[in-house]
């Protein structure tokens, strides 16, 4: 019987170099056990000094009120909501690699589920921020929980997908955080037993919840992570598409479409994958752990890349012809004459050629696989697909049905900007302190995988299988 009956020699090993399971413990823990580099502290104080001046920008919008982001009556969501929903599709990629690549038992997201998971988590604290200071009077922001009625008639319109994004988020957030948690919990309890101090012992012992490795809490880890693969798997899908009805509930040229729920969760993967790129392209290079971020975990996603590129792609276009052959003079003028021209124009043009036509290059397996090219992609994608989220909100509501509410042009003010620096700050700031207690590629699953797709063991496993070819042959030729 063949010995590689799981494992094709056709796909390149997913750990390279000649590591043992304990070398893959040491490689992975040596930057949480050490002192981290000189990169590691230039990019934290960047990230807190991003942070402080969101803060700052916070406290002028809630003192002043909103009039200190230059929205005006008829752009009321400006780059506030754009910001918001470009996060939340951020968040997406975490989930769709862990969950719904576990559920397929992709051997490649182990390299960089962890990392991929944790973003999640910071993508949605970020986005979480921009609809609660976008109220306004933010110490009422509790009227939007549909708690039971001690407040007379008022009660949250429950008709309304502003509400259901609360929920979505909420509920999204909750179950990433699970994952996540639970599946850092052995990797925890290896950093337990390897610590010297009294209280990174006591800390790493609390955080591990007693784990032990036995063949129980195996089974049980198991099967919990099955379980929640099977509930984040929908949720994917579910919560790009209620903010989509943010959108397309409305009737707003440009807004008014069928088309934004399958369109909107394309593009949601589409910028999580590139920003996963972003941050494991840093992480490898910062914490040396190119042996398990390998070329070919870079390629894989760069395929995630080319094909979730191409269904927006797609998406566009499909926008474009049905403005056209719908023969609304509305829809017709929003797509026509305020995006693909107009002042806006550019905006339009920008997340064309980031979003449609740079990511056709990863075609080219020799660009797929460059580590400078990837990087610089990963950052192209994201810019593009700010900008779509930027070229629905304003450009359709800058120019509506009423000329009379037509507003002039509208360009945020140093305080949104701000604001948006200052979500950046806590991304970072939480993912540089993550990478630095905790391990950013999951030590287990590493090890999980090392015997049947490691380098060495591959290389093994082909001479064991050349070896038996050659006895077969012989055995059956000796006569």
């Amino acid at each position: 019987m063949s010995l590689t009956k799981y494992e094709s020699f056709v796909r390149e090993p997913l750990v390279d170099g000649d590591k043992t399971y304990n070398k893959v413990t040491e490689d992975i823990v040596y930057t949480i056990e050490t002192k981290p580099t000189r990169l590691w502290y230039i990019g934290l104080y960047i990230s807190v000094a991003l942070l402080l001046f969101g803060v700052y920008s916070i406290y002028r919008e809630v003192t002043y009120g909103v009039g200190q982001w230059n929205l005006g009556k008829t752009v009321g969501w400006g780059w506030d909501i754009t910001n918001f929903v470009w996060w939340i599709g951020i968040g997406h990629a975490g989930t769709l690699i862990s969950a719904i690549l576990l559920l397929f038992r992709q051997g490649w997201r182990t390299g960089v589920n962890r990392a991929a998971e944790a973003m999640t988590i910071f993508a949605v604290m970020a986005a979480g921020q921009f609809p609660i200071w976008h109220m306004g009077r933010v110490w009422l922001a509790f009227f939007v929980m549909p708690y039971p009625n001690t407040r007379g008639p008022l009660w949250p319109n429950f008709n309304s997908p502003l509400l259901w994004d609360v929920f979505a988020i909420s509920t999204y957030f909750t179950l990433s955080l699970l994952f996540w948690y639970s599946g850092l919990i052995p990797d925890v309890a290896t950093l337990r037993d390897r610590a010297k101090t009294k209280f990174r012992k006591l800390f790493y012992g609390i955080a591990s919840f007693g784990w032990t490795g036995s063949t129980k809490h195996w089974q049980r880890h198991e099967s919990l992570s099955l379980v929640l693969a099977g509930l984040c798997t929908p949720l994917v899908l579910s919560v790009h598409t209620i903010v989509s009805f943010d959108f397309a509930t409305s009737i707003v040229p440009g807004w008014h479409t069928t088309i934004f729920p399958p369109y909107f969760v394309a593009g949601a993967v589409f910028s999580g994958f590139a920003m996963v790129q972003t941050l494991m392209l840093i992480t490898r290079r910062v914490m040396n752990l190119q042996d398990y971020i390998t070329i070919g975990h870079i390629e894989a996603m760069n395929k995630v890349i080319v094909l979730t590129g191409s269904i927006v792609g797609c998406a566009y276009l499909t926008e474009l012809f049905m403005a056209w052959y719908g023969a609304n003079v509305y829809e017709y003028d929003a797509f026509f004459k305020y995006r693909l021209a107009g002042p806006y124009g550019w905006s339009y043009w920008i997340m064309m050629t980031c979003n449609v036509v740079s990511p056709q290059l990863f075609w080219f397996k020799k660009l797929r696989r460059n580590i400078e090219f990837t990087f610089i992609m990963s950052v192209v994608v994201n810019v593009g697909m700010w900008f779509e989220r930027f070229v629905i909100i304003v450009t359709s509501i800058f120019r509506d049905y009423l000329p009379s509410s037509w507003s002039l042009y509208y360009r945020p003010s140093i305080y949104e900007i701000g604001f948006y620096l200052g979500t950046f700050g806590l991304f970072f700031t939480c993912y540089f302190l993550f990478s630095k207690y905790f391990p950013v590629i999951a030590i287990w699953e590493i090890k999980h995988v090392l015997k049947t797709s490691g380098e060495n063991y591959k290389a093994k496993m082909e001479d064991i299988e050349k070896l038996s070819a050659e006895e077969f042959y012989a055995k059956t030729h000796h006569h």
